[in-house]
């Protein structure tokens, strides 16, 4: 009887830890150096430092891009509770706009997604509804983030990868 119950309890107390490995959630937080050569639908001589910080499902981030034609900084910030938000967005040739966002974490608790629309004003007066989803994913060892991005707007669909290498 005692190795039964000795059995079960081995066996339960195995199943919780394995419960609570499965859901820890990614930590994203350092800062990132994206790998060009590894990413993908990126226009050449561009580079990324994202900067990560992160309090449980709440995610901030700073952006820094460099490009022939110059520098900008991006900052931005997700809370991935499965809410939809509102939010303005300023990432479209310069133009502000206001969306809704909804940011949550994946299955497997190992990365975020993003799902957001946009309503921008355009310069002759216009509407252009621009709809995002980007997938983060962090590797097993925590030291490469991959975000996958599509974007549909008025010119089309564009799909990027960007693959970043955790700064030291």
């Amino acid at each position: 009887m005692k190795k039964k119950f000795a059995a079960a309890l081995a066996s339960s107390l195995l199943c919780a830890a394995l419960g609570t490995l499965a859901s820890a959630k990614a930590n994203f937080a350092g800062t990132w150096v994206m790998d060009a050569g590894k990413s993908v639908g990126m226009p050449p001589g561009i580079e990324q430092t994202l900067t990560v910080t992160q309090d449980g499902d709440k995610i901030t981030t700073d952006v820094k891009i460099k490009t022939p034609q110059g520098d900008r900084e991006i900052n931005d910030s997700y809370t991935a509770d499965g809410k939809e938000v509102g939010f303005t967005n300023n990432m479209l040739r310069g133009m502000t706009g206001k969306g809704k966002r909804t940011t949550k974490w994946a299955a497997d608790g190992n990365g975020i997604e993003i799902n957001e629309t946009t309503d921008f004003v355009t310069p002759d007066g216009g509407t252009a509804t621009v709809k995002a989803m980007r997938k983060w994913t962090l590797s097993a060892d925590a030291k490469t983030l991959t975000i996958e991005q599509t974007l549909e707007s008025p010119q089309g669909t564009q799909t990027t990868k960007r693959v970043f290498n955790k700064k030291q």
